[in-house]
């Protein structure tokens, strides 16, 4: 099988996977990284969102094969990281926000939070209504509310 290398929370890795595994199984199953879950599969429900080179993707919908050496990956056990702290600016804001119910969601929803906050903030704008109406990651428990909420006040202190 083909070797495929590329960096994952700021470490570099290589795995021997056929070219077609989604990048969401590797993480699991070969590097034992849980915080992407898998919800639908195919692109749709958003539980897997994590980074790459610092967008939101989703690791269901994206093969081993299109990851080169330089690319990196952050997961949601990644994030603090990113930023040299115990907890992520967002994911203190997901705890004072009391946000999480059954928590699932929640790692790709943060993600998918940073990466707008990010993108808005490179813009020089404040995050909107229409912003946060765009994300499309699905909360079974339905805390929309409180992860609106979370999103402006860890925006405040990204």
């Amino acid at each position: 099988m083909p070797e495929h290398t590329f960096r994952v929370n700021g470490e570099q890795v290589t795995v021997d996977v056929a070219d077609d595994v989604r990048l969401l199984w590797v993480l699991r199953d070969i590097l034992g990284i849980t915080g992407p879950k898998y919800g639908c599969g195919i692109n749709v429900c958003k539980a897997c969102t994590s980074h790459v080179n610092g967008k939101a993707v989703n690791p269901c919908a994206i093969p081993v094969k299109d990851l080169g050496p330089t690319d990196e990956v952050t997961t949601i056990e990644g994030l603090a990281d990113t930023v040299g702290r115990d907890l992520h600016p967002m994911q203190q804001a997901w705890l004072d926000h009391d946000v999480v119910q059954c928590g699932y969601c929640q790692p790709g929803q943060i993600m998918a939070a940073v990466a707008l906050v990010r993108s808005v903030a490179a813009e020089g704008r404040e995050i909107t209504d229409d912003d946060l109406d765009g994300l499309r990651n699905i909360c079974r428990c339905g805390t929309y509310v409180r992860i609106r909420e979370a999103i402006r006040a860890g925006a405040e202190k990204m």
